[in-house]
């Protein structure tokens, strides 16, 4: 049997392999299998094989082929990054959306001018990709240029991108090339005030990681295999949620994994909010959670959710607890793990979205609002392992209807939303089959993939 594309997902801990058929005509999901990642193991292909080994038991199929292959990665920690800017709530704050948005993982912030100490923290950090922005276009330049000169003194062989003032570009690539680094040039992330433009880095971003992707350990094999360039899941991701946008208008995707909790919204927001809000936010937003997941970070969650109130809720609660896993083994396991689900969701989204707030001028009180805004969003969208694959998904997905009465304040969703999961877990591969290969597939794709859960 001979499929058009077979797509590896390759997480930090399983990589699920789907294999899709009748592009050009009629598509369909063939069938998905699965194994744990094998990066420890010094070679990610050893996992990709084994899960097509599950993939041809489960379809009964043993001389299985493909015309292509591609894949996605959040393996060996995903892109880990340091962004440099000059005011925190400009351009730093422009910089760091257009790094989450295409799936990297940022492991300091700075914002002004930089000094040894920040060199060494850098050092420190050895992160894959580093992002120096600064200066409205035409603007200040002095304090680029003075973090441009210290970064070219970093002892690490690290790209990176300038997202900042474009008369300060020619300047920065001067100091940096000449310092043997490698440097991609961009366009300015916060061009004018008030005006976010996150998309040109976002792709630079996307485009480093691809380039990189081979250096971490256990990757080194994966091109052997791929005929695309690899993404990054969370991006891939994000460009699922765009895609949701063109059918659906304004969305969120919330993904519960074992280590994060990822939210994507796109929505501009509601008429109303945009009146009274005071600095610009991206259309398409991407927040990373790095404290709530289901299984590596477990035992943050219940501290988090308090041990003594899940003592209350669960009599065998220290069993439950040692039983913690992707796969759980019985209906009281899965429970269990739909709890810890349900505050990751409910705080993953109440730190996602921005406020309003009451501000004291002298012509009386004044209301505003800051951060994203999602009261414009009808419809969300779960994915990961536990939002595609538990019968008690719905349970925590429909509890969006109720945050908004419970936290009248933040910009969460006012009308009730309309809710849906991503059933085969395959929101990462329709966004690369929408980048690499065809966008009406990819949407053709999403049609048979969406389940409607509620609303």
């Amino acid at each position: 049997m001979k499929v058009d594309l077979l797509f590896a997902e390759i997480g930090s801990t399983t990589t699920v392999i789907t294999a899709f058929d009748g592009f050009g005509n009629k598509v369909k999901i063939v069938g998905q299998g699965e194994h744990w990642t094998t990066v420890n193991e010094g070679d990610v292909t050893i996992g990709i094989e084994k899960a097509i080994n599950n993939l041809k038991e489960k379809i009964k199929e043993k001389n299985l082929t493909w015309e292509k292959f591609a894949a996605s990665s959040s393996a060996a920690g995903g892109l880990k990054m340091t962004v440099h800017g000059l005011v925190y709530d400009m351009t730093v704050r422009a910089a760091r959306e257009a790094a989450l948005g295409a799936g990297a993982v940022i492991k300091y912030v700075t914002a002004g001018k930089m000094d040894e100490f920040h060199l060494n923290k850098i050092k420190e950090i050895s992160p894959k990709l580093i992002l120096l922005a600064g200066g409205v276009d035409y603007g200040e330049k002095e304090t680029v240029i003075h973090n441009a000169k210290l970064l070219s003194k970093l002892d690490l062989d690290v790209p990176i991108i300038f997202a900042g003032n474009i008369a300060a570009a020619e300047q920065v690539e001067y100091i940096l090339s000449n310092a043997g680094k490698k440097v991609f040039i961009t366009e300015n992330v916060y061009p004018k005030i008030d005006e976010l433009n996150v998309e040109p880095t976002r792709n630079v971003v996307k485009e480093v990681f691809a380039q990189n992707i081979t250096k971490a350990p256990g990757m080194e094999k994966i091109y052997d295999i791929v005929d695309y360039k690899i993404h990054t899941t969370p991006g891939a991701v994000m460009k699922t949620a765009e895609l949701l946008s063109e059918m659906f208008n304004d969305v969120a995707v919330v993904d519960i994994g074992g280590a994060t909790t990822d939210i994507d919204s796109v929505t501009e927001g509601s008429k109303e909010i945009q009146k009274i809000t005071i600095s610009p936010e991206p259309i398409a937003k991407r927040t990373v959670e790095g404290d709530l997941g289901l299984f590596v970070n477990a035992k943050t969650v219940i501290d988090m959710i308090g041990e003594e109130n899940l003592r209350k809720e669960f009599e065998n609660f220290d069993e439950l607890v040692k039983r913690i896993s992707p796969y759980p083994k019985s209906d009281s396991d899965e429970y269990f793990i739909s709890r810890l689900a349900l505050y990751c969701f409910q705080q993953g989204l109440r730190r996602h979205v921005g406020k309003k707030k009451h501000l004291y001028t002298p012509l009386g009180r004044k209301l505003i609002a800051e951060g994203k805004d999602l009261t414009a969003v009808k419809y969300l969208f779960g994915t990961g392992g536990f939002l595609s694959r538990s019968k008690y998904a719905k349970n925590v997905l429909n509890s969006i209807n109720h945050l908004s009465r419970l936290h009248p304040m933040k910009l969460l969703p006012q009308e009730e939303v309309k809710i849906f999961r991503d059933k085969y877990y395959i929101f990462a591969a329709i966004g690369v089959i929408s980048s690499e290969i065809d966008r009406k597939i990819a949407k053709d794709i999403l049609e048979i993939d969406i389940e409607k859960l509620g609303g």
